[in-house]
Parts: C-alpha cells; sequence; structure tokens
C-alpha cells in the first residue's frame, strides 16, 4: 500500500489494483515511448501515425470539385450508399461463413466424444475418450495460432485495435485483407477448438476490415483487383466507412443493428454527423437482415422468416403459465440488483488486474522469444482447458432432476426454438434417467447453449456446481484472453456472469425464501455486470443486451446494472479494451481534457523545433529533409525579416505599437528561449535537440557529382536550402528560431510523390512550366505510399526545384498560442486532425501540435512543469 502513494489499491495474492500514481518526474512522463522500470509502466509511443480527417482543400481536390455539380454529387452520395448496403451484406455474410463451420465442427466434435463417454463409462475406458477430446481442441488450436503467426495482428478480438483506428489512430495492417482471411478462419478454429473464447468480438474487426476494404475498389494483395474509381481512397472517407463496418460487425454478432451503432459511436469515433449515423445503422440492418434470413433458411427450412436475427441468441424471456406468483423483475429486485452491479464491478477489475498482469508477463517472456514459443502456449491453455472441462464434467458435478416445466409449449416459433435448444442440451452423464449432469451440460457444451442453460432451463442447479464452474471459467477465460489465437471476450464474459447472477438466484430462493424470483433475470443481469465490470461499456451495451432479449421491461435494470458496475470497476482500473490499448503504447485520446487541464495553453504543450519546407525547394534539399526526419507533414513557410527598428525612429507612437505588438506575440526563439533556461523543468531529450552543435557546412568542390553531395549531407537538415543557407553555429537563438510566415502544411506522402512522378521544374524555367498532377494520380498509391528510402535517385536531378503550393492545404485548422488546452484537445479529437499549427496574431508559426502532444501522459508532464515554473 506504501507504494501507491496514498491511492486506493485492490489487493489479492497475485497483484495489487492501484489508482493513478504520482512518482514519474516530468522528464520520464515526456520521453514517450519508454518503460519505467520502477513501475513497469508503458508510456504511449511516437511511432504510431493519426488519420487525416481534415479534407486537404488543394488545387488537385479543387479540380474534382469544378467538375462536380449538384447531378454527381448525387451519383457520389448513392455509392456510398450502395457501399454501406455492400459492407453489410458482406459482413453477414461472414457471419454466416464463421457460424456454419464453428457448428458444425463443435457438433462433430461433441458428438464423437460425447459417442466415446457413454461407450467407455461402461467398459472404463475414460482415458481413450479424454484423448480424442484432447486430439480434436489441439488440431484446431494448432492451425488458429499458426494464421496468427502469419498476420500476427488477427490476435485477440480486434476491438482495441478498432476502436484506436475510430480514436484516429493508424494500426499498421489492422484493416488488410490478410487480416480478415486470418481472422476469419482463426476465430473459427479457436472457437471449435474448446477455448473460452468468443466470435463475437472478432465479428467487428471482420466488419470493420470489410468496410475499409470495399470502398476502395482495389486491393493492395490482389493487384488484379483494380478499378478506376479514387473518390473514397482517403482517411476521412475510409474512417467512415470503417465505423460502418464496425457497427455491422455489433449487429451481426447480437443482432443488435442499434446496439452496433452506438457501439461505434461510444467506442472511438471522433468525428460524427446525421448522415453518417444513418448510414451507420442502415448498414447494421443489412448485416443483421442478410445474417438472418440466410440462418432461418438453413437451420429452419423457412426462408424469409427471420427467426435468428444474430449469432448469440438469448431467447424469449417468460414465466411459466402455470406459476401465477413468477414476474420477470419487480421493483424490489432492484436493490438485489444494485448490489450485483458493485459485485460484478469487482470482478471485473479483478480480471483486468489479472490479464494485464498476464499480458505484461507474455509481453517480458514470450513475445521476444521464436514464435513458436506462441504457439506452444496457445497448446498448453488448450490441454490445461480440455482437460478441466473433461475432468470437471465427469467429476464434480450433480444429477438434477429435469423439470417438467422445461418443456414449454408456446405459440411464438423463438420460444419453440429456444425450449427445444435447451432441453436438447442438458448432458446426462453418470446420471440416471429424468436427471442430468449440471456440470456436465454447462461444460460439455458450446457457449451459447451453456447460456441458454442459464438463461432458461427451469430446473435447478447445484449453488457447489455453479461456484465451482465461475471460479474454474473465470480463471481459464482471464487465461486464454492475449494468447496468439483470435478470440473475442463478450461471450465468455456472458457465460461466467450468468453463472454469477444463476448463482445469486439461487441462494435467495433456496436460503432467503424469495419464492417471486425469476432466475433467467438474474443471470441476465448477472452477466451483464460482469460483462460491464471487464468491458465498461455503458450506452452501446444496454441497447445490445436489450435488442438481445427482446424485451424492453430489461431496460431499467440493465441500466442501472451496468452503470453501478462500472463506476464500481473504473475506481480500481481501466476497461480490458483500455488497458491492452495502453499495453500497446498506443496514444489514446480521450473524451475531454481534465479540469486542471486548462491551466495550460497551446505555447506550453506544442513543438517549436520545426521542419519546414519553403514554397519552392530544391529536390536537394526536399530529399534530404525527408531522409533525415520521421515528420509526417511540413509547415510550408517563408522567412518574416522586416526592418521594422527604422519605423521606431522618431514615431513614439508607431514605437509604442510596435513594441506592444512584440510583447504580446510569441515567437519560436522567445519560447524556445523559455523552456531552455532551466534544466530541471525541461526534458533532457528535447534538450538535446536544441543544444546539438550543428557543424557548418563546407562548400564542395564544384566537380564533385551533386547526387554524392545529396547523399553525404543527409544529417544536414537544409543544405543550400533556397534561398537560405544551413543554420550555423554561430547563430544567436533568434537566427535559429527566425520568424516565418505560415503559408499551409503539405504531408510527406504528398512530397514523396511529387518526387516519385518527377513534379518539378528547373530555375531557368517557370514554375508554370512544372508538370501537374491530378486528384486521382494524387491518390493512386493510397494507403501504402512509396518510401523516401526505396526512391532511385539517380533519376533525380538534386538542382531541379519543386512548387508544393498547389498541392499543400493552404487553410488547416490552426491555434494561438494563447489558447487553452480543452479548447485544443476539443478541435483536435472533435474534427479527426492529424497536425495542428500554432500561429501568432501576425500570421507566424511558432508550433505544432500532435496527437502526442495531447496524451493524457504528456500533458500531465507539462502540467507538473507549469507547477514547478510558478
Amino acid at each position: 500500500m506504501a507504494g501507491c502513494r496514498g491511492s486506493l489499491c485492490c489487493c489479492c495474492r497475485w497483484c495489487c489494483c492501484c489508482g493513478e500514481r504520482e512518482t514519474r518526474t516530468p522528464e520520464e512522463l515526456t520521453i514517450l515511448g519508454e518503460t519505467q522500470e520502477e513501475e513497469e509502466e508503458i508510456l504511449p509511443r511516437k511511432d504510431y501515425e493519426s488519420l487525416d480527417y481534415d479534407r486537404c482543400i488543394n488545387d488537385p481536390y479543387l479540380e474534382v470539385l469544378e467538375t462536380m455539380d449538384n447531378k454527381k454529387g448525387r451519383r457520389y452520395e448513392a455509392v456510398k450508399w450502395m457501399m454501406v448496403f455492400a459492407i453489410g451484406v458482406c459482413t453477414g455474410l461472414v457471419g454466416l461463413f464463421v457460424d456454419f463451420f464453428v457448428r458444425l465442427f463443435t457438433q462433430l466434435k461433441f458428438g464423437v466424444v460425447q459417442t466415446s463417454v457413454e461407450e467407455c463409462s461402461q467398459k472404463g475406458c475414460l482415458a481413450l475418450s479424454l484423448l480424442e477430446l484432447l486430439g480434436f481442441n489441439l488440431t484446431f488450436v494448432f492451425l488458429a495460432s499458426i494464421l496468427v503467426l502469419i498476420e500476427p495482428v488477427a490476435a485477440g478480438s480486434g476491438i482495441p485495435e478498432i476502436k484506436c483506428y475510430l480514436n484516429g489512430v493508424k494500426v499498421p495492417g489492422i484493416v488488410r485483407l490478410r487480416t480478415l482471411l486470418c481472422k476469419v478462419f482463426g476465430v473459427l478454429f479457436s472457437v471449435a477448438g474448446g477455448l473460452f473464447v468468443g466470435k463475437e468480438g472478432p465479428m467487428i474487426h471482420s466488419g470493420a476490415v470489410v468496410g475499409a476494404g470495399l470502398p476502395q475498389f482495389q486491393s493492395i494483395s490482389l493487384r488484379k483487383i483494380q478499378f478506376n474509381f479514387p473518390y473514397f481512397r482517403s482517411d476521412r472517407d475510409k474512417r467512415d466507412f470503417v465505423s460502418a463496418g464496425a457497427a455491422a460487425g455489433v449487429a451481426a454478432a447480437f443482432g443488435a443493428p442499434i446496439g452496433g451503432t452506438l457501439f461505434s459511436l461510444e467506442e472511438g469515433s471522433s468525428f460524427w454527423n446525421q448522415g453518417l449515423t444513418w448510414k451507420v445503422l442502415f448498414c447494421s440492418m443489412s448485416a443483421t437482415f442478410t445474417l438472418n434470413f440466410f440462418r432461418s433458411g438453413i437451420q429452419f427450412g423457412s426462408w424469409g422468416s427471420f427467426q435468428l436475427p444474430g449469432l448469440l441468441n438469448f431467447g424469449e424471456f417468460k414465466c411459466s403459465d402455470s406459476d401465477k406468483k413468477c414476474h420477470l423483475w419487480t421493483a424490489m429486485d432492484l436493490g438485489f440488483f444494485v448490489v450485483m452491479g458493485v459485485i460484478g464491478g469487482l470482478l471485473g477489475a479483478t480480471f483486468n488486474c489479472l490479464n494485464k498482469r498476464l499480458a505484461k508477463y507474455r509481453m517480458r517472456n514470450v513475445h521476444p522469444k521464436p514464435k513458436l514459443v506462441r504457439v506452444l502456449e496457445s497448446l498448453l491453455v488448450s490441454v490445461v482447458s480440455t482437460v478441466v472441462v473433461f475432468m470437471a464434467s465427469m467429476v464434480l458435478g450433480e444429477c438434477r432432476q429435469m423439470s417438467a416445466s422445461g418443456q414449454i409449449s408456446n405459440d411464438s416459433s423463438q420460444l419453440q426454438v429456444t425450449s427445444e435448444d435447451v432441453n436438447s442440451s442438458t448432458k446426462t452423464f453418470f446420471c440416471p434417467n429424468d436427471t442430468y449432469n449440471d456440470m456436465a451440460t454447462l461444460f460439455f457444451n458450446p457457449q451459447e447453449s451453456a447460456i441458454l442453460q442459464l438463461f432458461h432451463q427451469d430446473s435447478t442447479f447445484s449453488p457447489v456446481t455453479l461456484a465451482l464452474f465461475f471460479a474454474l471459467y473465470f480463471l481459464l477465460a482471464c487465461w486464454t484472453y492475449g494468447i496468439s489465437v483470435p478470440s473475442g471476450l463478450f461471450v465468455p464474459s456472458l457465460l461466467c456472469g450468468a453463472a454469477f447472477g444463476r448463482l445469486v438466484a439461487n441462494v435467495l430462493k433456496s436460503y432467503i425464501g424469495l419464492g417471486h424470483i425469476y432466475s433467467g433475470t438474474f443471470a441476465l443481469i448477472g452477466a451483464a455486470a460482469f460483462l460491464g465490470g471487464v468491458v465498461r461499456m455503458t450506452i452501446s451495451l444496454t441497447v445490445i443486451l436489450i435488442e438481445s432479449t427482446n424485451e424492453i421491461t430489461y431496460g431499467l435494470p440493465i441500466m442501472i446494472t451496468l452503470m453501478v458496475a462500472k463506476w464500481t470497476g473504473d475506481f480500481f482500473n481501466k476497461g480490458i479494451y483500455d488497458i491492452h490499448v495502453g499495453l500497446r503504447g498506443v496514444p489514446l485520446l480521450e473524451w475531454e481534457t481534465e479540469a486542471e487541464m486548462d491551466k495550460l495553453r497551446a505555447s506550453d504543450i506544442m513543438e517549436p523545433n520545426l521542419t519546414y519546407v519553403y514554397p519552392h525547394t530544391r529536390i536537394q534539399s526536399l530529399v534530404s529533409i525527408l531522409r533525415t526526419t520521421v515528420h509526417h507533414a511540413f509547415p510550408v513557410v517563408t522567412e518574416n525579416r522586416g526592418n521594422e527598428k527604422e519605423f521606431m525612429k522618431g514615431n513614439q507612437l508607431i514605437s509604442n505599437n510596435i513594441k506592444f505588438k512584440k510583447s504580446s506575440i510569441l515567437t519560436r526563439a522567445g519560447e524556445q528561449r523559455r523552456r531552455s533556461q532551466s534544466m530541471k523543468s525541461y526534458p533532457s531529450s528535447e534538450l538535446r535537440n536544441v543544444c546539438d552543435e550543428h557543424l557548418p557546412s563546407e562548400e564542395p568542390a564544384e566537380k564533385e557529382d551533386l547526387l554524392q553531395q545529396m547523399l553525404e549531407r543527409r544529417y544536414t537538415p537544409y543544405p543550400n536550402l533556397y534561398p537560405d543557407q544551413s543554420p550555423s553555429e554561430d547563430w544567436t537563438m533568434e537566427e535559429r528560431f527566425r520568424p516565418l510566415t505560415f503559408h499551409g502544411l503539405i504531408l510527406r506522402s504528398q512530397l514523396v510523390t511529387l518526387l516519385v512522378r518527377g513534379v518539378c521544374y528547373s530555375e531557368s524555367q517557370s514554375s508554370a512550366s512544372q508538370p501537374r498532377l491530378s486528384y486521382a494520380e494524387m491518390a493512386e498509391d493510397y494507403p501504402r505510399y512509396p518510401d523516401i528510402h526505396d526512391l532511385d535517385l539517380t533519376l533525380l536531378n538534386p538542382r531541379m526545384i519543386v512548387d508544393v503550393t498547389p498541392y499543400m492545404n493552404p487553410a488547416p485548422f490552426t491555434v494561438s498560442p494563447n489558447t487553452h488546452v480543452s479548447q485544443v484537445f476539443n478541435l483536435f479529437r472533435t474534427m479527426g486532425l492529424r497536425h495542428l499549427p500554432v500561429v501568432n496574431a501576425v500570421g507566424e508559426i511558432v508550433g505544432i501540435i500532435t496527437r502526442h502532444n495531447l496524451t493524457y501522459e504528456f500533458l500531465q508532464a507539462r502540467l507538473r512543469q507549469h507547477y514547478q515554473t510558478i
């Protein structure tokens, strides 16, 4: 407890979950991307890029707008609607494919093993049945692990990565076709292999990949798929379609189109409008009814009846007609639901804490080793899970009487389906007639069938069985989430929570005597409490559960339970997806900043040490800048050197006005001098950036090859940069950080495209002679633009000049140096920006703000520096 310095901790035998700690120094916080050994805390890394949601209104884009009229605009909008419909249909078909083969492989596996168990229970050869089950599970899990080795991004549920993408972070390989194939086949094998994972989470990732790929009308992996339609090849359009695809994945998984729309909104999409809401909802509806149509037709032969809305069907909650005292829930039950929410939040926080420890252990001891070790870990988890399931089903179960009221008959076809599934999935291992083995019924079934048992089986489960099942499932699910297989967490959490809720119902019925309690309701509330405590979702999860149950009266108890579970869990740690985002070092932006951050202004958090280009720059300089920096955007500037001292002579009024202007205007040099005054309050890494000595450039021999000059000067930012020379070590702070008039912003990808396509002119020519690129040519290589290091320099003339002004964004969003951090944060996140220039009152750029300047850790570092300088 002393290590937490006063913060509240929740400790168990294996780990402690503490609140925010205040032990890092400002320097340690600011050097992002490194791990502090003392606390083993992972800080946001700087190698993640942001998506550029802001449109670049340059000349090629304006040429497209000039040809756009109302008719073309309507046609363009119609294509968007057709694309979201196609995304929904394809996502539904992906869900159908996964569900069909999971069901096929699972029925094959359980059919063979159950027959063997029934035979061997008489002959005494149960070890052979265990070996058969191990053979099936190990084969499936091995195939799933091999697919993750092919595409490592396919591991896990994919929800943390998609959440990052919707938040505006470009995660490499997350929406590629190869990722989709490995994800779909991998989750199929991992679920069929008996691991405690679900297929619903990966469906969200699969839908997002479909949404990212279809509107591109091309495939990077399959070069033959290429259509001439470049208008959706931008981060802005792609992110909208990914939002629709992720929502369609939720809708297909749970049969919850409205919940899918809210999930896409709640879990990260920073930019949202009414038009996008309609498209996302339409996409979700398309996915739901596509899956419903084909599943209903395949399973029941009644095409067009729409009986199975999602991969996970909760069935209909309804009291038996013979029980007049039964109610789904009463006002008195709300108190129990609140307590269950608190317990669910505590259990979820413990689950997240243990899983975080396991994830850190894997990062230190498993991931650095050969890839085969990851496969062996997955196989080890499979062996342990299989043995536990088999032994628990054979040894720990109790024989319970099959209730006659379980044979419910109702006119509702959906209720008939539920009753049939419940009664047919009971297991009678080692039990006499009219009884069933309660532990085997839960463990020796697909997870969806076990959930239906807990929701709708009128017969009682032993409290001991439910407690043992919950404990075993809790630990094994926690161990499983994070291994190198595609794996979802929704269904395991629902099943674990349903066992907890059913246990509470049994205790209240048997030991307290509350006969009015409906066990299915408590199982549902327990599932919501535990799932809410693990993932910390509120709005979308409430609607998803309501849509899955088809019972609007459950809205209030589910909402109250989820809110209480979230508040309780947030007291100790973050949700499981946020934890894994943090472990990856992704610079995720929250919905808003803390109130005390408004003590900072844009000038406090910006980066004043700029790398910039001039409107007309030599190829030699551009190549040098691109090769010696990793920045993804460069301000386009001209120098501002006025002779204001002449105007100040002899006129006191003008002199006073100019003095006021100078005192109120922030300059790069002034800000840099202020930051450099104190070594204690300035991060050492940035200080070295400023104070490093730059050797003066030597004039090359006239006969020396210009290409060789360009290669040898790769560490000099501006070799012979037109119209100025390279920085000299004799320069003062004002000369090094001279005033720069801001004209626009140009991306690295745009500069490389200009160099690859030879867009330049010679010094003896006019800039009008420079070749022009169209919008389609500029977007042709999206999303994988050429790398500057792959550029053949022998094809370039270093002395040629590039006019970047037609291709830069001349009017990006900018902020004043005096803008408060909350305003900067809201503008950056809401508009989905990638770079935010800081421009003073006279149009001079004094710094630039990126996503990394707005992370919680960076702002905390700047705030501490602010307190130290007061």
